[in-house]
């Protein structure tokens, strides 16, 4: 039985992803990472946080900054399929993100708890996705699927449908995505570069939080 209607999911997505211009794409390896990257992150300006499932530890670093940091709005990424689904609910995230999505994640994603946003990188994706009752995806991979011209182009036949496109979008390229009418935010990872989380520089990251969140203000 369907949990969600389309009003609820769409005004749920929105009230998380219209937070920041940018969502935070995190991968943890380090479990001592987690809370003070959340804490820097947060501190930054960018309370929405999506913690991939690329590590073994992704489930207890999600855990983690959900008891520890009360202002970071924590979501899961590369939830592949209804056990992800499940497990980061246990874990506490706030939402879910799909690099893709299938019929049985957009089942799960039916009854589930918490709020989920498949990723669509195609025409005939995203009208399958509606056919589910949801409005707002993930374009994923941003970039390399079409970038800017796709979204304008999807704007014309499905201007009820709202974007966090992700991949391959750094500070550079993010203000001419936010620039588009159905685009809330974009999803990176450029304000949490490998060297500065390898060498703990928690005062590197939250500086480039604070210039993600200043990218959609006008000069």
């Amino acid at each position: 039985m369907t949990h969600w209607t389309i009003e609820q999911r769409c005004s749920t997505v929105d009230a998380l992803l219209a937070r920041a211009p940018v969502l935070p794409v995190i991968s943890i390896s380090k479990l001592e990472d987690a809370v003070p990257l959340a804490r820097a992150l947060v501190a930054g300006g960018l309370p929405v946080l999506e913690v991939t499932l690329r590590s073994a530890i992704a489930l207890e670093a999600i855990a983690a900054m959900v008891r520890a940091v009360p202002g970071a709005i924590v979501g899961a990424g590369t939830v592949l399929d209804e056990d992800d689904l499940d497990a980061v609910t246990r874990a506490g995230a706030l939402f879910s993100i799909s690099p893709g999505s299938t019929e049985s994640v957009y089942i799960a994603a039916a009854r589930a708890t918490i709020p989920h946003i498949p990723a669509i990188a195609s025409a005939s994706e995203l009208m399958r996705g509606l056919e589910h009752g949801h409005r707002r995806f993930k374009f994923f991979p941003a970039e390399s699927s079409g970038g800017v011209g796709a979204l304008k182009a999807f704007a014309g036949p499905f201007p009820q449908v709202q974007f966090c496109p992700t991949g391959g979008i750094d500070a550079a390229s993010a203000p001419r995505y936010l620039a588009l009418d159905n685009v809330i935010t974009v999803g990176g990872s450029w304000m949490v570069p490998i060297a500065a989380l390898a060498a703990r520089d928690f005062a590197r990251i939250e500086a480039l939080a604070k210039e993600a969140v200043r990218l959609n203000q006008p000069a």
